[in-house]
């Protein structure tokens, strides 16, 4: 029987967390296994594997700090490297990624309104920290009324990384230095979206040249040409994420690329549902393809396994960890099963390949 990895983030603050946890998925059925405490720490929120899979960051409410874990000899162990920093009394980083070198590491602070860049040993070590910030402000009087970098990504060729402020509008586009362990302080490339779209995350189809971005408070995709020159952004086209006539409040939160087909995926709070779009790997564009409730409260976050079969949800409001079959030919999702009880998950991460 073999099983994908998978770890989950949590928000402590709510009292019924402990931590970050692990689970298996059994890769023939969908199953889940029993849920397990990896690590004891306050609010690990968003997590990221280092490139070789040896090492697992994570975000900490503390406004200059991230954590490191080493990972094995047994799968699924998490040692953490050097002692855990204290909690600060501003809020942590949002949002965190790795570039693909494993040289370097980059968080988003939504509450502090600038980049954390820190070089990334082989070792683990975290070097000194790195702050660009960011400055001005867009058209919703209280979520838009100053910087809130949400997310941060790199490019596949690792030569930029990308930015998305929900508070600006803006996606901003940054190199690397030529050593690839520190970023450029002045962006290469600003596009603005549209006023009150609000971006929030990324990604870039499997191919690299398009990227799409889900926009938090109007509950949109934009889909940018992707130029790997300059790093400019073509805006090409923005569809809705949710079904026309949506009479329920509902904001974006997580948007992810399947990793074999054209199939694009996005959740929805408030709504409470995913939905499919199909990607036409000549334009970009995005077509609907499905909507479905996610089956709890507040799906914050997903992930598809590395062999895109299955889609796990987390859930920040209900204690739901939910499982969707993906069918290959059309990326429609179909729940399986019971769901496993993890309080306030709000990141959902597969460990890469391959399986155990």
């Amino acid at each position: 029987m073999k099983h994908w990895l998978l770890f989950l983030g949590t928000y402590t603050r709510s009292g019924a967390s402990q931590g970050l946890y692990r689970l298996r998925l059994d890769a023939a059925t969908g199953a889940l296994g029993p849920v397990e405490l990896a690590a004891a720490t306050p609010d690990p929120g968003w997590l990221a594997w280092t490139p070789d899979g040896t090492r697992l960051l994570a975000t900490h409410p503390s406004p200059s700090q991230l954590l490191v874990f080493h990972h094995g000899p047994v799968p699924g162990e998490l040692h953490p490297l050097g002692l855990p920093p204290a909690p600060g009394a501003a809020a942590g980083p949002s949002h965190l990624a790795i570039a693909p070198s494993g040289r370097l590491a980059l968080a988003a602070h939504y509450h502090g309104g600038y980049l954390a860049a820190y070089p990334l040993s082989p070792d683990g070590t975290l070097g000194p920290e790195q702050r660009v910030p960011h400055i001005g402000r867009s058209v919703h009087p209280t979520r838009q009324d100053r910087p809130h970098p949400h997310s941060v990504l790199f490019s596949p060729d690792g030569r930029h990384a990308v930015v998305a402020d929900l508070g600006l509008d803006q996606i901003f586009t940054y190199a690397l230095t030529p050593a690839g362990n520190a970023l450029l302080p002045d962006p290469v490339a600003v596009t603005a979206t549209h006023p009150g779209a609000g971006p929030r995350h990324s990604r870039f189809s499997r191919d690299g040249r398009y990227l799409h971005v889900l926009n938090e408070l109007d509950s949109t995709v934009s889909t940018y040409a992707y130029r790997a020159s300059d790093g400019h952004l073509q805006p090409l086209g923005t569809v809705a994420a949710l079904p026309t006539d949506c009479p329920t409040p509902s904001t974006a939160a997580e948007i992810r690329v399947h990793p074999a087909a054209p199939f694009v995926y996005t959740s929805n709070r408030g709504h409470d549902s995913l939905t499919v779009f199909r990607a036409d790997p000549a334009t970009g564009s995005l077509t609907w393809v499905q909507n479905l409730p996610s089956g709890g409260r507040t799906p914050r976050n997903f992930d598809l396994s590395p062999d895109g079969r299955w889609l796990v949800c987390g859930h920040q409001d209900s204690p739901a960890v939910t499982v969707f079959a993906v069918d290959p030919a059309h990326g429609t999702l179909t729940p399986t099963g019971p769901a496993a009880a993890v309080p306030c998950c709000v990141c959902v991460l597969f460990r890469p390949a391959p399986l155990l």
